[in-house]
């Protein structure tokens, strides 16, 4: 938002002098008969210079000017303020809501991986409840993945107690290798 001072290019607690020198400088270069071809331009903008003067050179208009702008300065701000706060909670609840969704659709899609369903049907069901595609997509390949991890620890798991189970000279005998690719296997480690 311009200000009277603005417009004449001086600081709000420019002296007499600086503001009558601002003044003549700004008058000279926004006349209009020094703007050929823009004229209406210049017109405009040497109008706001000599408004701008007529009211800081005097200085009861001064006063009066200088007590309105900061009156009107603190609601500006008092509102910016308050526009700003309402967009930050709008902003906070969207968020939330947006999280309230995610979960729910993670939510869903575990359930029917844990029920033994595949990626794709994953990802159908998701698509199937109004899902956008791309957050179907990730979803459904975390989900799957997350379900393929949990699968291989089982499977480690089922060979190191199959392993124990078998008396260690036999071990070696039956299985050269299984205990090994079933410890590496537990970790994701491939040999």
């Amino acid at each position: 938002m311009a200000t009277l001072y603005d417009t004449l290019g001086v600081p709000d607690n420019a002296s007499g002098d600086e503001v009558k020198r601002a003044y003549r400088k700004a008058a000279m270069k926004w006349h209009p008969d020094r703007n050929v071809g823009h004229e209406d331009a210049a017109r405009a903008a040497f109008q706001e210079v000599k408004e701008a003067y007529s009211i800081l050179s005097d200085a009861g208009q001064r006063a009066v000017y200088d007590a309105v702008y900061a009156e009107q300065m603190k609601t500006w701000q008092t509102h910016h303020q308050q526009a700003e706060d309402a967009r930050i909670e709008r902003e906070r609840v969207a968020q939330a809501e947006r999280d309230a969704y995610y979960a729910e659709k993670v939510s869903v899609a575990m359930r029917f991986s844990d029920d033994g369903f595949n990626r794709d049907v994953v990802f159908g069901v998701l698509l199937g409840q109004g899902c956008e595609r791309g957050l179907a997509a990730r979803i459904a390949d975390s989900v799957g993945a997350l379900q393929e991890s949990r699968r291989g620890v089982e499977d480690g798991d089922r060979g190191l107690a199959a392993a124990a189970a078998v008396p260690p000279a036999d071990a070696a005998a039956k299985h050269p290798a299984g205990v090994f690719e079933s410890f590496f296997g537990m970790f994701g480690i491939r040999t």
